[in-house]
């Protein structure tokens, strides 16, 4: 039976985590946010061909799918999608006698 330092810690681990996560994510979104205009005023100063919209869209695919993982958003799967599989396999491997 595990004590109440070791919940708490881990409590404290588990939190940290998602501190530091969602810190990397902030950090993501802001180097994003400030590189747009630099990709468009590229563009603007080198042709006419709106070729900044390739990295620009490439680059906040991955900003989103950041976020989802981040914030654990999955439009396919739902929120407890994982624990309800896992649950019905667990269930479909149980010995029968």
């Amino acid at each position: 039976m595990k004590t109440t330092n070791e919940i708490n810690d881990l409590r404290y681990r588990r939190a940290k985590e998602k501190v530091e996560k969602l810190k990397g994510f902030y950090i993501h979104l802001t180097i994003y946010l400030i590189f747009v205009p630099f990709f468009i005023f590229l563009n603007v100063r080198s042709t006419s061909f709106p070729w900044a919209l390739f990295p620009i869209g490439g680059w906040g695919l991955g900003v989103l799918g950041h976020a989802t993982e981040v914030f654990g958003w999955n439009p396919f799967f739902g929120k407890n999608w994982e624990e309800r599989k896992l649950k019905e396999f667990l269930d479909e491997d149980e010995p029968r006698f």
